[in-house]
This record gives C-alpha cells, structure tokens and sequence, in this order.
C-alpha cells in the first residue's frame, strides 16, 4: 500500500515563485530516492477557522499564503529509506539550498493510504 508524507507550510505571497523554483529542484530530489510524485498545491481558498485551520496551524501572516504539499511513496519502507537519503542530499539542504520558508511553523506527518478511490 502507498504511503504519502504530507506538509503545510506558510510562505510569503512575495516569494510564490522562488518557492515554486525550491518545490520544484527539491520534487527531482525525493523522485530519485523513490518518491513515486510530488505535489504542491499554493492555497487559493483557506479560510480562517474559529478553533482549528491550515492558517492557524502554522501561524500565518497577512503577508503569506498556506501552502499544502505531499510526496506519495510506494511503501512505508521505500520512504524511510528515501526520506533519510533525501535528508543527507546537499541540494535541499538549508546552507547550500535556503528554504523560501519557516521551518519552525512546518507542519507534517507520515500517512498510510487506506482508501484510493
């Protein structure tokens, strides 16, 4: 069964196109450690909630937007493998490949897919 890594994250509406260009060099990246996609999706109609929503959850600014994301695996073991080696490559790493985003406000997690209609 596939397994898919998810992440929500804020990035300043300024810098859609510098994230575009992180997103894209870092999808080649997972996709040659086994990734079998990536997706990344620029938030277009997320509201803000009351108790709970994407905006809250990572602390979003007025100058920045939710952006939505996952990597589909073909198998639990395939992504920790892949997500170690992805890790350890110096083309997504923060010193040479600096991130269009805060970190620290990431939010992520490791899913097992039990419906794919």
């Amino acid at each position: 069964m596939t397994y898919v890594d998810g992440f929500v994250v804020a990035v300043q509406t300024a810098n859609r196109e510098t994230y575009r260009k992180f997103a894209e060099a870092a999808a080649v990246v997972f996709k040659e450690n086994g990734a079998l996609n990536v997706v990344e999706c620029w938030g277009d109609d997320v509201p803000e909630g009351k108790l709970t929503s994407f905006p809250m959850a990572v602390k979003r600014a007025d100058d920045e937007t939710v952006v939505f994301s996952w990597v589909t695996w073909p198998s639990r073991q395939v992504r920790d493998e892949g997500m170690k080696a992805v890790m350890a490559d110096p083309r997504v790493q923060p010193d040479t490949s600096p991130m269009p985003f805060d970190g620290k406000r990431m939010i992520y997690g490791g899913f097992e897919v039990i419906v794919d209609a």
